[in-house]
């Protein structure tokens, strides 16, 4: 069974019980750009950190929830009822019994061959069957959105991060603001799936050469400690930390 660890964040609570309805609603995102406190988005870096996947999600009062998945073979049911492995009972769409989770070789795969009443959407698409699971899909199930991370193997941070700390906040050259801006262009529109300039993009913008863009995002990576991060999750990870600790505005981006 789903041996989940679930980690609970708060921020501004009666703001965020005003707002439950509509969130639910609209399925948002929960570790969309903007969206994460620093301290949500420290915690859910540290969760990549550990190497072990998981699922992210917005609980009933809003706050975020990390389930912790494993690589073991085995399989949970996600649903409803208080009994299910990932239950979601505070939203009215999702069936008792809406889904199933299974892992296959370390890998993880969501089945909904009818078990569900509203289906279950991967990335906007129904599903109809088993469908195996990428870094980065977003599943829906009733009105409630779940952010799946493959997190890598062989990255285990053992230091311990007190929750209560405030991240630091590096001090940028001007220079590295502006390739922290240019590499943040594409989310100036907020969307959830927006993807960071890549190193043409930027030197365009910022007029250099393209080695130096790379030594520079080299630099960002090192000092927001997202060096080991795999590289296909470094660029993303600087863009939400930039945008998330408020050291890139939008309106810098417009």
């Amino acid at each position: 069974m789903l041996q989940a660890r679930t980690l609970r964040y708060r921020s501004s609570a009666s703001f965020l019980g005003a707002l439950v309805a509509i969130q639910l609603h609209e399925g948002r995102d929960p570790v969309a750009p903007h969206s994460l406190s620093p301290r949500e988005l420290k915690q859910v870096l540290a969760a990549e950190r550990a190497g072990e996947p998981f699922l992210a999600l917005r609980g009933q009062a809003g706050c975020l929830e990390l389930h912790v998945l494993g690589r073991e073979s085995r399989t949970s049911t996600v649903g409803r009822r208080a009994e299910m492995d990932l239950p979601i009972p505070w939203d009215g769409e999702v069936s008792g019994l809406h889904a199933e989770l299974q892992c296959l070789s370390g890998e993880w795969t969501i089945i909904d061959d009818g078990l569900s009443r509203n289906g279950t959407f991967i990335n906007g698409r129904r599903i109809s069957g088993r469908q195996r699971l990428h870094d980065g899909d977003r599943i829906r199930v009733g009105c409630t959105t779940l952010a799946y991370n493959a997190a890598a193997q062989g990255s285990v941070d053992e230091s311990t991060v007190s929750a209560g700390d405030a991240p630091s906040l590096p001090k940028l050259s001007d220079t590295q603001r502006r390739v922290l801006i240019a590499l943040c262009r594409p989310y100036r529109d907020g969307g959830s799936f927006a993807t960071p300039a890549s190193n043409q993009q930027i030197a365009r913008e910022v007029f250099l050469g393209v080695d130096a863009v790379k030594m520079h995002l080299r630099t960002l990576f090192n000092r927001f400690e997202l060096a080991e991060l795999p590289q296909n999750e470094k660029r993303a990870r600087l863009a939400e930390c930039a945008l998330q600790f408020g050291l890139i505005s939008q309106r810098e981006l417009g």
